[in-house]
């Protein structure tokens, strides 16, 4: 079977799917949006592998200024991802993270070309954009989110097939009427790649960072995250009586506010840009403890993925992000803690954090739960087996 799998965002665990895939004798194309600034899976092939990696997009910038813009450039995407699926001829494509305007566009080719399509639905866009109208976004962007979810569920239904991350989801695809595709696949990370090392290790060492307590975020920082909510709980730890440093590995507009709520609070702060995905279990081994942050608007419809690289990293996680959300029930199986997202949470939030600061092996005992957690929970074979039967049926429904 020639598979394309598209990953937006160019993630590691849908990459390791895609290897997966390759690995049982399947023709598979990966590939992702090289404008699109975040944390990396492995792009490239291994000596040996058959697997192919390709980007659309190149040369793109967002702008994330512009509404309209960003919109005549995500419609402009899906323009240059019809032309790769047509280079690529796949009998099945897989779209994950893809943009609702871009998606459109691919979706209407599809119908055209005949190629059966598979929805990997990470987030619902339409009920992320109404949750924030008003509120981060303007009120006219509630005109914009019932647009989204027109699109969404015109999409959906021209899918073979839609995977989601969560049984949150399935009510959703029950209103657009597309509930009997739908085929619930929780997110994982990979296990092979993402592995617990020591505290003091070369990163740690190089950044400085080895020989003092760090609170530490990893990932993409966006409309579903209040930066502020990482300063505001190191400095109510702080007050605590425990002297330790915010570390902040991220690229983009957030980096400005976090070191002017640093500044204002003179909370100590290591800020870095996305580091190489084969440093991350250094990096992720270099927080005491990993925080994990959600707007309570984002609600059920979006799995925090570094959640899930945390727990492979094998360390303590603190959530700052809905009770409900599937991501807080893994936190919380672990010995973790999860917080609401707002400021009257924080010094519960802190109280937590620096009583685990004061006792090693407790933490120890946390990080050792994550990680036999995510060796339970996120074993490759059993999730590419479900990707496996709906691809393959999806390519035989369309025959």
């Amino acid at each position: 079977m020639r598979v394309l799998v598209h990953d937006f965002s160019g993630h590691p665990f849908q990459v390791q799917l895609s290897r997966e895939l390759a690995r049982r004798g399947h023709d598979v194309v990966h590939s992702s949006c090289a404008a699109y600034v975040s944390g990396k899976g492995r792009l490239a092939a291994e000596p040996g592998e058959s697997l192919e990696f390709q980007t659309v997009g190149d040369g793109l910038v967002f702008d994330k200024s512009s509404f309209v813009k960003r919109l005549f450039q995500e419609l402009w995407l899906g323009v240059h991802l019809v032309r790769h699926v047509r280079a690529v001829r796949p009998e099945v494509a897989l779209m994950s993270n893809v943009q609702v305007p871009t998606l459109v566009v691919f979706a209407a080719a599809m119908m055209l070309t005949r190629t059966p399509w598979v929805l990997w639905h990470q987030d619902v866009y339409a009920v992320a954009v109404r949750s924030f109208a008003g509120a981060k976004l303007s009120r006219s962007f509630a005109l914009v989110a019932g647009a989204f979810e027109i699109a969404e569920r015109w999409c959906s239904r021209r899918s073979a097939a839609v995977v989601v991350i969560a049984e949150s989801f399935v009510p959703v695809h029950q209103s657009w009427g597309t509930a009997d595709k739908v085929t619930v696949i929780p997110n994982w990370a990979p296990l092979d790649e993402i592995v617990p090392c020591d505290r003091k290790n070369d990163w740690a060492v190089e950044n400085e960072l080895d020989d003092t307590m760090t609170l530490l975020y990893s990932g993409t920082l966006g409309l579903k995250h209040d930066p502020a909510l990482l300063v505001a709980l190191t400095d109510e730890v702080r007050r605590a009586g425990r002297d330790v440093r915010l570390v902040v590995v991220n690229e983009g507009p957030a980096v400005e506010l976090l070191r002017r709520e640093a500044v204002q609070r003179s909370v100590p702060l290591t800020l870095l840009p996305f580091q190489p995905y084969d440093r991350l279990p250094e990096v992720l081994a270099t927080g005491d403890v990993l925080v994990v942050l959600l707007d309570q608007q984002a609600g059920a419809f979006s799995v925090p993925s570094k959640t899930l690289s945390y727990l492979c990293a094998g360390r303590p996680v603190v959530g700052l992000m809905p009770a409900e959300n599937a991501a807080a029930d893994l936190v919380a199986r672990t010995g973790g803690a999860v917080f609401a997202p707002a400021q009257h949470d924080l010094p519960g939030a802190a109280a937590w954090v620096a009583a685990l600061l004061d006792d090693a092996p407790r933490r120890d005992e946390i990080g050792a739960a994550a990680r036999d957690l995510a060796e339970r929970e996120f074993a490759m074979s059993v999730c590419a087996d479900r990707f496996e039967r709906v691809l393959a049926g999806s390519v035989g429904a369309s025959r």
